[in-house]
């Protein structure tokens, strides 16, 4: 599992000069796909601060880094660097299917006006920006969203 860790909690300027490592819960983030007829999708899961600023990648599926471009709010904030996804990465999503990734979260990214956001992208298809966009709160958890494109459910859960 992916742990944000104390240096990125330093680098989001959330944790200075803490005395003791920042605890962290473990966080469910599933995204349900719509029967959309086409291949598998591709699909970022990223934070972002409260105005929107790219902040980390949480997940990508799809294994072709070639086709990441299309993931655009996620490429451009993250500069597709690899060493934004190394070790993040799975197959694509397949049409009608869900991905369910479990991942350690720090304690002060909650409640502290972060946004999951998700892109999607899907060959020959349509890519879709921000497909959801969701605070990361102790009160959203469990609640699912509906995202405005392939996403037809989005939820998270601690």
């Amino acid at each position: 599992m992916k742990k944000l860790t104390l240096a990125l909690a330093l680098t989001l300027g959330l944790a200075a000069a803490l005395p003791t490592l920042a605890q962290a819960r473990e966080v469910t983030f599933t995204t349900e796909l719509k029967s959309y007829g086409g291949d598998g999708a591709y699909v970022a899961l990223y934070l972002t601060d409260a105005n929107g600023r790219y902040q980390d990648t949480l997940w990508i599926a799809g294994e072709k880094s070639k086709y990441y471009k299309h993931l655009r709010d996620w490429a451009r904030g993250s500069g597709q660097r690899s060493s934004e996804y190394d070790g993040l990465t799975g197959a694509s999503v397949d049409s009608g299917r869900a991905l369910n990734i479990t991942l350690d979260i720090a304690d002060e990214l909650i409640d502290a006006g972060y946004e999951v956001r998700v892109d999607t992208a899907v060959e020959d298809m349509r890519d879709n920006r921000a497909d959801v966009v969701v605070p990361l709160t102790t009160e959203g958890a469990g609640k699912p969203v509906s995202g405005r494109g392939y996403v037809q459910s989005f939820r998270y859960t601690f």
